[in-house]
């Protein structure tokens, strides 16, 4: 079966346009029950169908699908606050539609046919690892592609499963069309089209089924691939780091899931020893009000480095290395400030917050898997260090330049 079979699969969608705002309205309301779910989620190690077909309905996957398609080409920070509120609900579903929103941005790299025909099926929702963890093998009409791919999150209720690898022709590696040393690429298949291998036990964000996946001499043709920088169109959704630009939002909101929670606690829990009311706590307020700055200067951090970004692109002005910067240091801080805020609040909580049956135990541990992810490492914040001193990042797609 092809990959435009696929569009006419049964897809669960919601008929008719949504706007911005009310897609975030719908993940908005989601939240609550996503919170009740969350143990459930976390034990079954992914996404129950019947939560899927409700992130679906909120329109989530379609937030980038151009206006001139009908879509709600919404800005990086609508995208982003959407992410924010459905990742208070739970964390594996923020992941999961964070990640599996970017069909849009991969359709405009490929045919204008293939994004002309998902239409009608906006809410499709793609899997995968961008990065080169694989081999493709030139061959008339597209590659012979063989390759061992990790972290596919959403791979377990995905209708599109890409992944990132170098071509070869005749069996060497095949230099970039812009004259780099390697042509890393991006193929695209149904999910069915490759082994997907469970190997997702994890210390947190058990939920995003975040399996590996292999394939062995897969035919793709070559109008199921792409590489970023070939976006038809103009503007910032069309841009190589596009869709990086919403992550954030899943850190952001477990972080206020966290404060809320220890909040409506201290309403009702008293000192043990003491038996002053934590709410009259110096000790308490403290923590949560230090808690509350950090969360406000990191959360105001990331939607104004969004805004300069959009604002940016969409003037046509060229690059500015100081806001790529701000852009990428404003996520790295904006995952490691929610890690230490779990972290102080289940200290601040006590002993109360080791048992599973507490959502502190289980945010800490999501928090501190993500924070695993590339977009949070050092290596970010070295190459974002190396870009302003005129220096080799060593990884610079994650601050959107060409490496």
């Amino acid at each position: 079966m092809t990959l435009m079979e696929t569009l006419e699969s049964p897809v669960t969608t919601t008929a008719g346009p949504l706007d911005s705002a009310e897609i975030l309205a719908r993940a908005q309301a989601l939240a609550p029950e996503l919170r009740t779910r969350s143990e459930e989620i976390e034990r079954e190690r992914r996404l129950p169908a019947d939560v899927v077909d409700k992130l679906r309905g909120t329109g989530v996957f379609r937030m980038a699908m151009p206006r001139s398609l009908g879509g709600p080409e919404m800005t990086f920070s609508e995208q982003t606050r959407v992410i924010e509120a459905l990742s208070t609900g739970d964390a594996a579903v923020g992941w999961c539609g964070m990640i599996g929103m970017d069909t849009w941005a991969y359709a405009r790299c490929m045919p204008e046919s293939v994004e002309r025909s998902i239409i009608d099926t906006p809410d499709l929702i793609t899997a995968g690892m961008i990065f080169p963890s694989g081999k493709a093998e030139r061959v008339p009409g597209g590659y012979r592609v063989s390759g061992r791919w990790s972290f596919g999150s959403g791979i377990t209720h995905c209708d599109w499963l890409i992944g990132g690898v170098l071509v070869h022709q005749d069996g060497a590696p095949e230099a970039d069309p812009d004259g780099g040393a390697v042509h890393w690429r991006i193929i695209m298949g149904r999910p069915e089209q490759f082994e997907i291998l469970d190997t997702w036990y994890t210390t947190g964000l058990a939920g995003s089924g975040s399996r590996d996946y292999q394939v062995t001499d897969l035919f793709v043709p070559e109008e199921h691939t792409f590489r970023f920088g070939e976006s038809r169109g103009q503007g910032p959704l069309t841009a190589r780091d596009a869709f990086l630009h919403n992550v954030a939002g899943v850190p952001l909101g477990v972080a206020r899931a966290v404060l809320d929670h220890v909040r409506e606690l201290a309403s009702h829990k008293v000192e043990r020893v003491t038996g002053v009311p934590w709410s009259d706590s110096y000790r308490v307020q403290l923590g949560i009000a230090q808690a509350e700055m950090d969360l406000s200067v990191a959360r105001d951090a990331v939607y104004a480095s969004l805004d300069r970004q959009w604002d940016r692109v969409a003037e046509g002005r060229a690059a500015a290395e100081d806001e790529q910067v701000s852009a990428a240091v404003s996520r790295v801080n904006a995952f490691r400030t929610a890690r230490s805020i779990a972290i102080r609040m289940s200290d601040l909580v006590g002993t109360a917050s080791i048992y599973r049956t507490s959502p502190l135990d289980r945010w800490t541990r999501d928090l501190h898997t993500m924070c695993q992810h590339i977009l949070a490492q050092d290596q970010v914040l070295q190459s974002a260090g190396a870009l302003l001193l005129g220096s080799t990042p060593l990884a610079p797609f994650p601050i959107g330049v060409k490496g």
